[in-house]
């Protein structure tokens, strides 16, 4: 494995995760999140290829 490449992947790869999850994220918070007052977030990363990636990150976002 090249290691430089696997992480020049990697990196473009969280970056499209993060950009289009932010955008996401304030479109809900946008549009009131159903009167919420925090919202609740919740991000998993798996693999198809290894059923043994399955990391769960959890967050709350107030939005007073």
């Amino acid at each position: 494995m090249d290691e430089d490449r696997f992480n020049m992947e990697l990196r473009k790869f969280l970056k499209h995760v993060g950009v289009t999850s932010q955008r996401e994220v304030e479109k809900v918070a946008r549009e009131g999140a159903g009167g919420a007052k925090v919202l609740r977030l919740k991000m998993a990363l798996t693999s198809p290829d290894d059923p043994g990636l399955n990391h769960i990150v959890e967050a709350d976002i107030p939005l007073d």
